[in-house]
């Protein structure tokens, strides 16, 4: 590990008391990466830390008090807002956004075009389409009841669905395209449509190109190294207050 402060001081000289960074060994970062950037909410603190073979593409910029496990890559423009926990072998593609307080298993696959709101839950192998938005206030712009969904293990989220707050995506559960998703989806089932209604089991679903298992439970399992379960967060989230952003 080494101590990014210097070149994160480098890139935004006008900031004062930016958090430490501790990177894992062999980092490939762009130009134009923004690595500890400091929270605008009071009392929200803390090193950014990042695993070994971290791949970070110009525009990324991750907040303090952030924790990530190794193998972690972005695309160009992704945000990590603070304390957010992630772990290993993630991807988060071009101009999505982790809003803080969330908790993100391994191996899970968020698309371009992203936004997931504070306080959600991917476990492992939760694989996020394009434009998937997630929401987490029932009675916008409350702060006191903000909660967004809990994606449980191999779920599999379709290209612009919108995920409502307070749900439970069930483990290998499939929501299709367009979705608008405002109750809880069973495991292993399929849903579809505005508002979103169970289709069948995703078992049922036919391969139009004739693959019988092209993944296991979601995820490629040609490039899947060893992983552990991710732990909850080690300390309590800051919750929002009023006068909070």
């Amino acid at each position: 590990m080494f101590n990014m402060m210097d070149e994160v001081t480098r890139l935004l000289p006008d900031l004062a008391g930016l958090a430490d960074v501790d990177l894992g060994p062999g980092a490939s970062i762009d130009p134009g990466v923004i690595l500890g950037y400091p929270s605008g909410r009071a009392g929200v603190s803390g090193p950014t830390r990042i695993g070994a073979g971290a791949r970070l593409r110009a525009g990324t910029v991750i907040y303090a008090a952030v924790e990530i496990g190794d193998g972690f890559e972005t695309g160009h423009h992704s945000i990590v807002r603070e304390e957010n926990r992630i772990g290993s072998h993630c991807t988060l593609w071009n101009n999505s956004t982790i809003d803080y307080g969330c908790v993100i298993g391994n191996h899970v696959r968020i698309h371009c075009n992203v936004y997931i709101a504070q306080f959600t839950t991917l476990e492992d192998d939760v694989f996020l389409a394009p434009g998937v938005t997630i929401a987490n206030d029932p009675h916008p712009v409350c702060t006191k009841c903000m909660q967004g969904p809990t994606i449980r293990q191999g779920a599999r989220i379709g290209v612009n669905v919108t995920l409502l707050p307070l749900i439970t995506i069930g483990e290998h559960a499939l929501v299709g395209a367009g979705s608008v998703v405002t109750g809880d989806v069973p495991a292993g089932m399929l849903v579809a449509g505005n508002p979103a209604r169970v289709v069948g089991p995703v078992d049922s679903l036919e391969c139009p190109f004739g693959i019988v298992i092209p993944y296991e439970h979601g995820v490629d399992v040609r490039h899947r190294p060893e992983w552990t379960t991710v732990a909850p967060l080690s300390r309590p989230v800051t919750r929002p207050s009023k006068s909070s952003r």
